[in-house]
């Protein structure tokens, strides 16, 4: 059961009113690193989760990244107060910013949403539930956690370093800040799972496991503790690159006689002929620019 709180987490405070840069906080509202895919990430894993104290953090952390929602679409409505209510008036303004911006979906905020927060990206692409990578194994998706808390990082720096509203970098400030605080919570609850690699219940095939096979070869290589040293066995040979299982390398499949016939069939209907050099559309439509196409043929028109 959900109370909601008037008082927002963090006191919102917005020096003056700005469409566009309002579009561009739209990317942690309903964006893939966004705070409505945070949440709906950790709340959908709450409710599946066997674990009494990882199903307790979920819900905290689920619930306090609606939170976070509350705030940056705050910062979105009063960001677009002013145009709101010029656009509401068909004022002139309305028109100068549409000219000035430049941004198609600052203009799409205004006409469809009315300048409100609309689960949008930045670019104006819907939220959807594909963002969330969910996998039902905790520590797969603990790992996935740590990952959304980082990116949603980095899209918190970039949108601080983009605007110079002092209560706006305040709280983004803040919301950045929890999203390392959630990192931490999450490698803890990882680490208190032990063993916590590989993921899943069944073992790596041992004769695998610790094979690193170096397939991109020439300037630029590099070693180091994640492709050589005494925990891999690395391959460069390119033979012993294919074919590991010791078999041929080749795909088989096992059919039926009546299968059977029908591919050979298909295969004898649809075969090529090596030998033939038919003249095709692209001959006889070539022109400059076609390359070899038709050259030499004077029979072809703009050979």
């Amino acid at each position: 059961m959900f109370m909601h709180n008037k008082r927002l987490q963090y006191t919102v405070r917005v020096e003056r009113g700005d469409p566009v840069l309002a579009t561009l906080m739209l990317e942690q509202f309903g964006g893939p690193q966004g705070e409505l895919a945070a949440a709906m990430r950790y709340f959908t894993q709450a409710l599946a989760e066997d674990d009494p104290g990882r199903k307790d953090m979920l819900y905290d952390i689920a619930t306090e990244e609606l939170s976070h929602l509350e705030i940056i679409g705050s910062i979105i409505a009063m960001l677009n107060k002013g145009a709101k209510g010029e656009l509401a008036e068909g004022m002139d303004e309305m028109a100068e910013m549409r000219v000035l911006s430049g941004n198609s979906t600052s203009q799409t905020e205004a006409i469809l949403y009315g300048n409100g927060p609309a689960l949008v990206n930045s670019s104006g692409v819907p939220w959807t539930a594909a963002y969330i990578d969910t996998i039902g194994d905790p520590t797969a998706d603990l790992r996935s956690n740590i990952a959304a808390e980082s990116r949603a990082k980095l899209v918190y720096e970039r949108l601080i370093n983009v605007t110079d509203d002092p209560g706006i970098k305040d709280a983004l400030i803040f919301l950045m800040t929890r999203e390392v605080a959630h990192q931490k919570s999450f490698e803890k609850a990882l680490y208190a799972i032990s063993p916590n690699f590989p993921p899943g219940k069944l073992p790596g095939h041992p004769a695998f496991s610790d094979v690193y096979y170096d397939m991109s070869q020439g300037p630029g290589d590099q070693t180091g503790a994640w492709n050589s040293g005494d925990a891999w066995e690395r391959v460069e040979d390119r033979e012993a690159q294919a074919a590991v299982d010791g078999g041929d390398g080749t795909a088989s499949v096992g059919l039926t006689a009546p299968q059977q016939a029908a591919l050979e069939a298909l295969a004898l209907r649809t075969m090529s002929d090596p030998a033939s050099d038919p003249r095709t559309g692209a001959e006889l439509g070539a022109g400059p620019g076609a390359g070899r196409i038709g050259a030499g043929d004077e029979d072809v028109p703009g050979a």
